[in-house]
């Protein structure tokens, strides 16, 4: 069968011939292809979708390889007949599902050993959360190479959501919708966050302040064993008074808490969701845009602080731009 021929998908390829010593070499080039995303579709070819990141990967393997005694070459293609992109792809969606499974088998093996409706001891809380965190990272670093939303990578976040909700003591569970006096409350609060503020601390931060508690102050912790001291509030982090429920990012959770019905902020968190949980659930075709922004602006900005001041800038535009857009489609709007 022929697939698409010249005008199919166009791909890159690293083929290399690596000396048979030492053992070690051989493993570790195999882990950096890895690392990358890189699949074999046969000895010694390893293949990428063709794009800027993916040139600069095989670059720098290419030059270890060359280093360490061996030969490689990398070339664009476009595969003509025999083996079809469709193939291609599932040789991807197939590594990654094993990527994701292995996480997910861990979280269920964790689950097995919690036991349900009881309260978990502090050191048991501790060792479990630092787990999870780990597995998070490896989640989120799969993702990055998950060039084709395989599905099993939502499975594997809500065997971790289960195993938080599970964690979770029972005073620390979410209350209902905030009522105004309940929010008047907040006023002028401290909200503390991870270090580190990325898409979803980003966007909830602007969100607090601009909509909820314009006196916020805000306060960057480390991810665990934060206690919070009176009058703070913690969010998108664990046990935290606002973080992820159920498959909601912060962003929602917020939105929903306290009863912030606005289309144009309802469109920001399909974004935000998108960009931060990465299940496919909206398929917003901005939000890599958008990821691709925030990620300039944790580049130009290491200190979080800046991170919020520049993020709020662009969520103000952002919220101007859908809010605008959702006057032009109200009856009676200009």
């Amino acid at each position: 069968m022929t697939s698409d021929g010249l005008g199919g998908r166009p791909w890159l390829l690293l083929i290399h011939q690596i000396p048979p010593k030492p053992d070690y070499f051989r493993v570790r080039v195999g882990r950096r292809l890895a690392r990358v995303g890189a699949v074999a579709i046969k000895n010694s070819v390893y293949v990428l979708p063709a794009t800027e990141q993916a040139v600069e990967d095989f670059q720098w393997i290419l030059r270890e390889i060359v280093e360490g005694g061996g030969e490689a070459s990398i070339c664009r293609s476009s595969f003509v007949d025999g083996l079809t992109d469709a193939e291609v792809e599932r040789l991807f969606h197939d590594a990654r599902s094993r990527d994701y499974e292995d996480v997910a088998a861990e979280a269920q093996a964790i689950l097995k050993t919690l036991p349900a409706g009881r309260r978990v001891t502090t050191e048991r809380r501790a060792e479990v959360e630092e787990v999870i965190a780990k597995l998070r990272k490896r989640v989120t670093a799969v993702a990055k190479i998950d060039f084709f939303d395989t599905k099993d990578r939502r499975s594997a976040s809500e065997a971790l959501n289960e195993i938080e909700e599970r964690l979770r003591p029972p005073a620390a569970q979410p209350s209902a919708e905030m009522s105004p006096l309940e929010r008047e409350q907040l006023r002028g609060s401290t909200w503390v966050t991870r270090q580190g503020v990325f898409v979803d601390r980003i966007a909830s931060a602007w969100l607090i302040r601009r909509f909820i508690d314009a006196e916020a102050r805000f306060k960057f912790v480390a991810p665990q064993g934060y206690r919070p001291k009176a009058g703070e509030f913690r969010f998108d982090m664990f046990d935290a008074e606002y973080t992820h429920e159920g498959d909601r990012c912060t962003f929602e959770t917020l939105l929903r808490r306290f009863r912030l019905d606005d289309p144009a902020l309802a469109e920001i968190a399909q974004i935000v969701h998108g960009i931060d949980l990465k299940d496919g659930k909206f398929n917003r075709e901005d939000a890599p845009g958008i990821e691709r922004v925030l990620a300039g602006i944790s580049a130009a900005y290491p200190d979080d602080g800046g991170r919020l001041e520049r993020g709020a800038q662009l969520f103000d535009e952002l919220y101007a731009l859908h809010r605008r857009d959702a006057e032009a489609t109200t009856p009676g709007g200009e």
